[in-house]
Order: structure tokens, then sequence, then C-alpha cells
């Protein structure tokens, strides 16, 4: 078909094949189907990529995205500006993107200066409010916005309150078979004379699989020479971290049901015309699905548009799709159920091919040539919207268009510090230092570090690691006292019963975040144990940096286990005894707890903020941003750039703080309490004043002298008056990359981030005068 000239080139962005998933399946569809319906446009593919290695592409694909790179993003709206793309079409699901939420992409569409015609393949009933924030900024960002089911529009425009007139409904797309006997393809498989019920697509544990196995002994009663087929490989990332385990599971329940000889696994991933054989040879397409949001299957439609009588649970597509009498749905886990409506199906044969004709016809609708027509619609209206504010061909963005750059990860240090036990303290310049031993107080830090390095696509790195320091903790915790031991020497001897408060609290910080955010199940179950039997000592310490720790603590912890009531009541007890602390020292000119700013002081208010914040009590946040905004002016110089409170004196109530020695702690501890402040107020000035602080490892200090090592991958130990001292200790190089990993996590997060100038210089006097 001719193409109309406003369109002349056209990007298409996911995942693609041989990447074996869904998305990627649908990328290439819609791909061919658009460059064989349009052949004067030029199509081409940028997909994003989940390993390092890549995958060996087509032709078609141009450009790479590395879905944890948060700069590959950026260069790949360089590539589509620079040439002169008319229209992208976006494949959005929130796990194929990197940082929180599938956020990175928000970078890429930012910088595009073409429309963007963005295809949702998951649109959240409930969303978290990361999830909410990417969708609704994603939208917002796009120029037309295309879903595949009546009952996404309707979250659209009810939940995200994105205008009807912005958005397109688009089936799914199909491919295009005859209507034929199943009988036609049977001979191919060895299966003529037999009934056969199919159901594919990647195997994982939410297909209900184990449901269908348990019919089979009732409907083989009925039909003897019934074949069911499970087609499809297991799912990548399921054998990435089980291996076969739910396949053989699968096959193990088979046999013990007596059916073996009744059913069939394919484990391989399908080219198209192999896939609409096997479905052309099923007499029933059967989805057991376990999770009622998926509001869009792929496989649902391929077999239904392509004729078949459908059997399904309840999720959202199947109802919106097998309405009217177009397919049959039973309950949820319903094996009896299952079995009750196979053999009605089977035995019925004029209902089974009336209700096959019924979905044939209208999957007419949905096949690819005919969603290649609709999108290329959306692609014209998105151009013609636009047409108002001409797009920029070229661009070259100026440092003011940019996000400040940041060190890419180099954990060479880290991994010269740890060894079978856990981490060394101390080091002598880049030496391990091992007449220092180890302490909980880093190895705590440093799961924290791991965990948040899972989220940024290093697993491989921060598995084994995480191990380690986690083993470390499990043998740290003493389950006599209830307590954690802190120093242990190289001898693998503790050389105390118990260890400081501070260091019990770092621990339940860290298992905090095991909880709610590894994505290791093993972690998990034993973080929510060890966290559990830890947390009630909190409540006898007098430490307020314990207290703050914990409360950090519970806030990852919440991130899983929100109805968790005796750590909710910890969470109350805590923060109120800040609270009472905070009353009881704090003045116009010294808003703070203590009489002296000593060490890790970012943490109390840091911990207010966030307890406060989810907990709905007001005054937390309230005190929380005024003795950050205070403690931000107190740390910040005349000239601007970031002055921890030395540790050679401290800054005692009433005196000058001391300048020297200053410590990598405190910039870490800013950088978090800041960054923290901006997630509660949205104010970008938190976002500037978290990154003077972190640039105080790179330079901008009072010496002008970097503390961070890049060749090394480590943090030099403090910064004395005349020099930096040259030591790489584990606690300086964590304070370090814990700072990295939060600046890399809010660096594409928030649209707010990229218009975010340095702060001016906060003074003492300055701060107490603002009101939180």
């Amino acid at each position: 078909m001719k193409l109309n000239s406003e369109i002349r080139k056209i990007a298409f962005v996911g995942d693609y094949l041989p990447r074996k998933c869904g998305i990627a399946t649908f990328t290439h569809d819609m791909f061919t189907s658009v460059a064989g319906q349009f052949p004067d446009a030029e199509c081409f593919v940028v997909p994003v990529n989940d390993r390092p290695e890549g995958y060996d592409y087509p032709p078609e694909v141009r450009f790479e995205i590395d879905e944890q790179d948060l700069d590959s993003y950026l260069r790949a709206a360089d590539f589509l500006n620079f040439s002169n793309t008319d229209a992208v079409c976006l494949q959005h699901e929130y796990g194929i993107f990197g940082g929180p939420a599938g956020s990175h992409v928000l970078g890429l569409l930012r910088d595009l200066r073409m429309p963007v015609v963005t295809t949702l393949h998951t649109v959240l009933k409930d969303p978290t409010a990361a999830q909410r924030r990417v969708l609704e900024e994603l939208c917002e960002l796009s120029a037309r916005v295309a879903v595949m089911t009546e009952r996404g529009h309707q979250f659209l425009r009810e939940i995200y309150h994105v205008p009807d007139h912005k958005v397109d409904l688009i089936p799914h797309g199909i491919p295009d078979m005859p209507f034929v006997d199943p009988n036609f393809f049977k001979d191919q498989f060895g299966v003529e004379g037999k009934d056969v019920v199919l159901t594919f697509g990647l195997l994982s544990p939410n297909k209900g699989i184990e449901y269908m196995l348990r019919a089979l002994p009732v409907v083989l009663e009925e039909f003897p020479n019934l074949v069911y087929i499970v087609l499809g490989a297991t799912h990548p990332n399921l054998l990435r971290e089980q291996g076969e385990s739910y396949r053989l599971g699968l096959e193990r329940l088979a046999r013990d049901l007596g059916v073996e000889k009744n059913v069939s696994f394919y484990n391989r991933f399908l080219e198209l015309d192999e896939l609409t054989e096997f479905i052309g040879a099923a007499d029933l397409y059967v989805t057991p699905y376990l999770n009622p949001a998926q509001i869009t299957s792929g496989t649902l439609s391929y077999s239904f548009g392509c004729g078949k009588a459908v059997i399904s649970t309840p999720y959202w597509h199947a109802e919106e799709l097998l309405a009217e009498g177009r397919g049959v749905l039973v309950p949820f886990a319903d094996s009896g159920a299952l079995s009750v409506e196979i053999i009605r199906l089977l035995k019925d044969e004029p209902r089974r091919h009336a209700m096959r004709k019924k979905a044939y016809l209208m999957g007419r609708e949905m096949v690819w040539s005919q969603s290649a027509h609709r999108y290329m619609e959306s692609f014209l209206r998105a151009r013609r919207e636009r047409s108002g504010t001409p797009a920029r061909r070229l661009t070259v963005r100026t440092l003011g268009d940019l996000p400040a750059d940041l060190p890419s990860w180099q954990l060479d240090h880290l991994h010269r510090l740890t060894d079978s036990t856990g981490l060394l303290q101390h080091a002598i310049f880049t030496i391990p230092n091992y007449s220092e031993g180890y302490c909980t107080d880093d190895n705590a830090r440093a799961l924290l570090l791991t965990v948040l390095l899972e989220s940024q696509g290093l697993e491989s790195q921060a598995a084994p690691l995480g191990t380690r320091y986690a083993a470390f903790l499990n043998h740290a915790y003493d389950p006599v006292r209830g307590r954690f031991r802190n120093f242990m020497g190289y001898d693998r001897r503790w050389t105390e019963e118990v260890g400081s408060d501070d260091s019990h609290g770092r621990a339940l910080w860290a298992l905090g975040m095991c909880v709610g955010r590894s994505r290791r199940r093993d972690f998990q179950f034993w973080a929510a144990q060890t966290f559990e039997r830890a947390l009630p000592p909190v409540l006898e310490m007098t430490s307020p940096r314990a207290w703050a720790f914990a409360l950090l603590g519970i806030d990852e912890y919440f991130r899983r286990l929100t109805g968790d009531r005796r750590a909710s009541q910890a969470r109350e007890a805590l923060t109120a005894r800040l609270l009472e602390l905070y009353d009881q020292t704090a003045a116009d000119d010294w808003p703070w707890f203590e009489d002296v700013l000593s060490y890790d002081n970012a943490r109390i208010p840091h911990a207010l903020i966030v307890a406060g914040r989810w907990s709905g009590n007001c005054r937390a946040v309230e005190v929380g941003l005024r003795s950050l905004r205070w403690l931000v002016g107190v740390q910040t110089d005349p000239q601007g750039h970031f002055r921890a409170v030395g540790t050679q004196g401290w800054f005692h109530r009433g005196q000058e703080p001391a300048r020297f020695d200053q410590q990598p702690l405190e910039a870490s501890s800013t950088v978090g309490a800041c960054l923290a402040a901006y997630r509660a107020t949205e104010d970008p000035t938190w976002l500037a004043h978290a990154r003077t602080a972190f640039e105080w490892f790179l330079g901008r200090n009072d010496l002008g002298q970097p503390l961070y090592d890049p060749a090394t991958g480590g943090c030099r130990d403090g910064l004395h008056p005349d020099r930096t001292n040259q030591n790489q200790g584990a606690e300086s190089t964590l304070a370090f990359l814990l700072a990295l990993a939060k600046m890399k996590l809010i660096r594409w997060s928030f649209a707010a981030f990229r218009y975010v100038t340095d702060a001016a210089p906060v003074g003492p006097e300055l701060a107490t005068s603002h009101q939180s």
C-alpha cells in the first residue's frame, strides 16, 4: 500500500527476537506487518537487551539499548533524532526497562523530537507510587497511547487520568489462518484420531498448568484418547533462577496422576509457522492462568482469533474476549470445573463449532494486517497533532539539557576487601589490613549495597558478594542474647559478646532491605525471620542513631510486609522517641536532637522523613525536613560546596564546628537523606543538595581533591586539613558506593531531576529561618 508522505521512517522500540519473551514476539510481528503493508516506509528496530552480550539480531535492528545502562537510553534518543525518524512505536512493560518501575525509558522519551505511540502491555489497577508515576509520565510524553482491551482503556481514564482522545484501542494482533478442521494438522504431530487440548506460551508457575493436569483423570474417563499438549520453553527469568524445576515438577505430577501417556511437553520457543500448525491441530485451547489482573494475553488472542474453542480462567482479557458465548470461563484454580467444561465441549460438537466460528469471525478484525493499518492511522494522528510544533530534526544537548554525569560502576576494591568470611574493615592504602579483622557495621552496609546493585543489573556481581555478607550477619547474630556481635578478628573469633547499638541498628536496616527489595527468595525468607527476632531489642536501646537505622530498616521491610503489627508498633515507638528527643533539645538556632553534631548525622532526619511519610505522621516529616534543612546549611561552605562536620571536635552547641577531619560517611548519609526529602516533597532543591554532597567525593570540597579513586573503585578514608587520607577502607568505600547507587536510582526516576542546578549556598542562619 502506498504510504502517506508524512510518515517515511518508523522506529520500533522494545524487546525483539531472538530474545524469548512475549514482547519480543509482539514487536517482531508488528514490525513485519507494518513493513509488509507499507513497503515505502523505512522501518527499523531498537531492541532492549537484558544481558551484556545482547542477541544475534536480524538486519532490521539498527541500534541496541542496554536495559540497565541509563546513558544508553540517551544515546538511543540521539540516534533516533539524528536519523530523522518520523514516528516511534514503543512497547511498554514495566519489567523490560531498567530503573525503579522501569523508569529509565522516560529518559529516552524526554529527549525524542518526534511523536511517540506507546503500546501498553500492562495497565495496573493497583499500581505502586513508582509505577503510577512512571505510567502517568509515559502517557504524558507519548503523543498517543494504544491499549488492547476496553478494560485497559477504562483504567487509563479512571486511574491514570489519561484523556480519551489520546487513547487508541487496537486489539492484540494475530496471524491470518484459514478456518480449517483440526484434523487437517493432526497427522503432522502423530495425534490423528485423538482429541487435542493445547496450552502454549512461556512456562511459569502463574500459568496454572498443574490444575489442568489434575483435571485430566476425569476427562480421560470419557475421552481416553485425548492428548494435552503443553507447548513452550520455560520462561528465561525462571530458568535463570530455578532451572527446570517447575517443568520437572509438572512432569512428576503427570506421572503421579497416571496421565503421562496423555501429556506432551514441548520445551521449545517456536517460530510462527510451526506455532500456527500446533494451534491448527487443537480441538480446544485452555488458559488456566492464576492471575486475574492479566490485561493482555497474546496466546489467548492467537488461539481465539485462529478459531479455537477456548476454556479459560476469568482473568481480565479473557473475561472481555470470551464474553457473549465466544468461549467458556471457569473459576481460578478449579480442576473440577475444568474437567466438566472440557467434557461438555468435546461432547457437544455443534456448540464447539459455533463457538469456533464466532471467535474466527471476530478474529478477522485482529489479524496483523488490520493492526498495521490501525497503527499507521495512530502514527498519522500523532504526527498531525504535533504539526503545530515543528519537530527538531537534529539536536545537540548542552550541559544544561543533561543530568550531571555519574561515575560508572567499579567494584574492584570491594572485591579486594572481601574474602570467604566477609568484608574486612580497613586497608593500608589499597591493601587489605588483616590485623583489623571484620565488623558487622561494614558487612551490613555492604549487604545494603548488594541489594541496590541487584536493581541496577549487576546481579552477577552482587549475588556472590551478598551471600558472603549475609552469612557474616547470620553468624554475627546471637540468638541467645538476641543481639548482633560487631567485631571479629582475622582469626574468626569474636572480640566481644554484644556489639554496639548502632551495629545492631545497621544490621536491621540491611535485613529490612533484603526483605523489601531483594529479588532472591532465599534472602527474603532468611532476612524476614532474623529481622523479626532482632527487632525487639532496639526498643531497649538508647542510641538515637540505632533507632534511626531501625526505622530505615522497617521502612524497607514494609515494602513487602506492610501488615506486620509488631514492626508497625516499633515504628511508632521509635518515631515518638526521636520526636521527644527533638522537643527536649531543639531551639530556633539549634533544631537538632542532641547538643552535638557528631557522626552519621543525616540518618536521623532521614529516618523521621520516611517513617512519617508512610505512617501519616505529618509532624515527623516536618521535624525531619526542618532538621535536615538546618544540617544541610551547617554542612554547606559559603562557596556552596559540601563541608562535613569534622571529627576533630565535632560541632558542639554554642561553639564553632570542626572543619576536619571530614568523613565520607557524612556525605553519603546526606545524599540519602536529601533524596528521601525530595521524594517526600518533590522540591527539586533537595536534589541539588544531594548532588552537592555527592560531588564532595569527586573533588568539590575544601581541598579540591577527589576522595573517590576511579582506578581502584575505592574511596579514601577522609579529608585532612592538608591532604586526603590515602587509605581506602570499607566504610569509606561503601559510603561512596551507596551514595552512587542512590544517585543512579534517582537519576531518571523523576522528570524534575534534569532541570536541577546547584542550589544557592545556604548558611546556618538561613537554614534555621525556613519552616518545613
